[in-house]
């Protein structure tokens, strides 16, 4: 266990007073927390697009679905999957780093783009995310193998809150479609659609300097194929319990929750147990020490203007050396742009163009409003704190292969 002082000592002794500062300006603060200027050490230089990509970062876990002919097991495979990419979301920054660090507030357009190459039998798989929309902040993702014919597309936004500690709820969904193995992949009809609702956290630690996120309330993952996953999360407590605990079912939708196939259970950060309730066969996975498969970028000076690596890249290198002043005025360079570019659009009675997603009106995905309503989630869409419903646009990604492309981007209010 952890002492105070241990926790303490996180913060560098000449920015105690500055952490202290901040936590009661939270405390105080009534609009958007994201927007609030954080104290230097706890800065990150990694924009919140790039997070998209924790989704796949063990892409033979993510194409397993699709080779499995039992649906059953399919719909067991995705449930490992998704349990698989939360120490992933929601754990890594704060194990390299040493806390959660408040990443770069992504400007509307900016991309980041990029593969996760050929792997033996698992294929390449790319990524397409996309800040589709900057008030709210809402950005969108396309995760991609062709070969296995599996694509998650989501978008996601939050809205977070000062209680005690930062709340956040995570507004958005995903959708996962997985083409069986007997399947047509030509044949969207043939296609298995899995709706991924998005889980609440909260960040602990923040008195000691020390952030971490605990997920808490409840997540499901329904499918077309009559399968159903309720994930229940909890955390340690002031007397009792683990961090990052979870539990959850696996059920058909028709016999209902009482009735599980299988159940999951321990921590999504470190190691949990999957059970088969009829035969008592077990699988243990190892999330903390289950090796990843890094992604792929074009070089640097080969991006787009608007990738995220590229456009960020004077302000990434200022907080890495500590230079606040540099931050600043390397920030001011590309928000001043993109200042003038929304006045041009309002003064042209224009709206930006979104690259490769475009907002829909939730009616229009049949398939997403049945599973949606079977679970009572429209109720909980909430699309105007998203800026919309966002679907992509597999027709606009031709040619913007990663990891060697161009998407255009010349003129658009970025420098070289």
């Amino acid at each position: 266990m952890t002492s105070s002082k241990d926790q303490q000592s996180a913060i560098p002794p000449q920015s105690r007073s500055s952490w202290g500062s901040f936590i009661k300006s939270i405390a105080s603060f009534n609009g958007d927390l994201s927007s609030m200027t954080a104290p230097p050490f706890i800065l990150s230089s990694t924009s919140l697009v790039e997070y998209s990509a924790y989704w796949a970062e063990h892409p033979a876990l993510f194409v397993a679905p699709a080779k499995e002919p039992d649906p059953e097991r399919r719909a067991l495979l995705v449930l490992k999957w998704f349990l698989s990419t939360l120490h992933q979301q929601y754990c890594t920054r704060s194990e390299k780093l040493g806390s959660e660090k408040k990443p770069l507030n992504p400007f509307l357009g900016e991309l980041f783009i990029g593969k996760w190459p050929e792997d033996g039998e698992t294929g390449e798989t790319t990524l397409i995310s996309e800040q589709v929309s900057h008030h709210p902040p809402a950005t969108a993702y396309a995760i991609q193998n062709e070969k296995h014919g599996v694509e998650l597309q989501g978008y996601n936004a939050q809205k977070a809150s000062f209680s005690s500690t930062i709340y956040i709820k995570q507004i958005g969904h995903a959708l996962l479609s997985i083409t069986p193995p007997s399947a047509d992949k030509n044949d969207p009809a043939q296609k298995e659609t899995y709706l991924i609702t998005l889980p609440s956290l909260h960040i602990e630690g923040l008195i000691y300097g020390s952030p971490f996120v605990e997920l808490e309330k409840t997540t499901r993952i329904v499918s077309t194929s009559g399968y159903t996953a309720k994930i229940d999360y909890s955390g340690k407590g002031w007397l009792s319990g683990k961090k990052n605990t979870f539990s959850a079912i696996l059920y058909k939708e028709s016999e209902g929750e009482k009735k599980p196939l299988y159940t999951a259970d321990g921590q999504w950060s470190d190691t949990f147990v999957i059970k088969n309730t009829r035969t008592k066969e077990t699988e243990t996975y190892m999330a903390k020490h289950t090796k990843t498969t890094p992604l792929m970028l074009a070089p640097l000076d080969e991006q787009d203007l608007y990738e995220s690596r590229r456009a960020w890249r004077d302000v990434a290198a200022a907080i890495e050396r500590g230079d606040m002043d540099a931050v600043s005025v390397a920030k001011s360079k590309i928000e001043n742009a993109q200042r003038q570019l929304r006045k041009t659009e309002k003064e042209k009675g224009e709206e930006w163009e979104r690259r490769f997603f475009k907002r829909i009106n939730e009616g229009e995905d049949e398939v997403f409003m049945k599973l949606a309503k079977s679970q009572g989630y429209l109720t909980a869409l909430e699309s105007d704190k998203s800026g919309g419903v966002w679907r992509f646009q597999p027709e606009r990604a031709v040619g913007a292969k990663p990891p060697y492309h161009k998407v255009g981007g010349e003129g658009l209010g970025l420098s070289q």
